[in-house]
């Protein structure tokens, strides 16, 4: 049976257009009541940005699964306990019959500072995957078959985003494959790795300019961490569970 992708090319162009639109209404609405955070901090703080995507995962995952999957999105049902710590926050979890069968985390990353929030991406994505495995392999979740587990960035597409960056090397060098690279390529590069060692079983990275506010225009680096990619392994694993229950 073919996966069922939702139509997702148009839900991504909406996504995008929301993700935007959210974080100028939450400037402007913050400014108009007086109760403003500094910088891009107000467009970050009203939470509600990334919900176009969570709409277009649930899409995914009640088309290829059966009638009594259970997409959780509500803060109070988004929980899983840890390993080197008690619990981590996920921004969609997906059950079935009292088994986890998915799990994503979605991230955004604005300017104008992009260095320092690189890092802290990179170090939360790595941490969050060694400490959900190591949770899994110590049995937080029972005796079940391995999750899908995924991690999703949507970038600002900008020319410092764009541009080739240079690294401090005082005692040893930095890999070849980040020489010269930009940040849309490091997290391409970070969302490859990720997959490729196990720690997440999807990633993918999009780029957007602020200008999509109106349009919704986006951009991937590669298909092997474009969007089609990650929504193709989120259906087949749920259809793959769902069969298995036939």
């Amino acid at each position: 049976m073919p996966l069922k992708l939702a139509g997702y090319k148009q839900k991504v162009h909406n996504a995008t257009n929301l993700f935007w639109q959210s974080r100028a209404s939450a400037v402007l609405k913050q400014s108009e009541t007086g109760n403003t955070d500094r910088g891009e901090r107000a467009a970050v703080t009203a939470g509600k940005n990334m919900d176009g995507f969570l709409d277009l995962l649930e899409d995914i995952v009640r088309q290829n699964s059966v009638k009594d999957v259970r997409v959780h999105r509500s803060k109070a049902m988004l929980t899983l306990p840890g390993y080197f710590r008690p619990a981590k926050l996920w921004d969609l979890l997906v059950t079935l019959d009292d088994t986890l069968i998915a799990a994503v985390e979605l991230k955004s990353h604005v300017g104008p500072s992009y260095g320092n929030n690189f890092n802290n991406r990179a170090e939360e994505a790595i941490g969050s995957a060694c400490d959900f495995w190591t949770a899994f392999r110590k049995g937080a979740f029972g005796e079940q078959p391995r999750p899908f587990i995924g991690w999703m960035m949507l970038l600002e597409d900008s020319l410092e985003s764009r541009s080739p960056k240079r690294d401090i090397e005082p005692l040893f060098p930095v890999f070849k494959h980040f020489r010269g690279t930009s940040y849309f390529e490091r997290y391409h590069l970070m969302c490859e790795y990720m997959v490729r060692e196990g720690l997440y079983t999807a990633a993918s990275v999009l780029a957007s300019p602020r200008s999509a506010v109106d349009s919704g225009d986006y951009d991937e680096f590669s298909p092997s961490t474009g969007i089609k990619r990650f929504l193709a392994a989120l259906a087949g694993h749920v259809a793959s569970e769902a069969a298995a229950r036939l």
